[in-house]
């Protein structure tokens, strides 16, 4: 099965994750420090309402729990985030 998201067989050279990499290390240093602290403001809006709804205390445990019960999910999400990330910072740099 062709798998567009692995590095050896992506047409476009690369997985989301490393393409993210490379964009973080080599754009507009601006730029990418605007995108950071966008995605920063969103994870601690997750941990704020993790809290409300778990815990302080709780937040570990149930994120490990949904790592291992829904790591195929998380790790589509991941990508997903990476190419959202990836083009808004391209998109900026125009």
């Amino acid at each position: 099965m062709y798998n567009l998201f692995e590095d050896e067989d992506d047409i476009f050279q690369g997985s989301p994750k490393s393409k993210f990499m490379d964009i973080v290390f080599n754009a507009n240093r601006d730029l990418v420090q605007n995108e950071l602290e966008r995605l920063m403001t969103r994870l601690a809006a997750m941990e704020v309402m993790l809290q409300e709804t778990h815990g302080e205390q709780e937040i570990d445990r149930v994120i490990k729990s949904m790592e291992f019960e829904r790591a195929d999910e998380i790790d589509m999400m991941a990508k997903n985030l990476y190419i959202i990330s990836v083009g808004n910072v391209l998109t900026q740099n125009e």
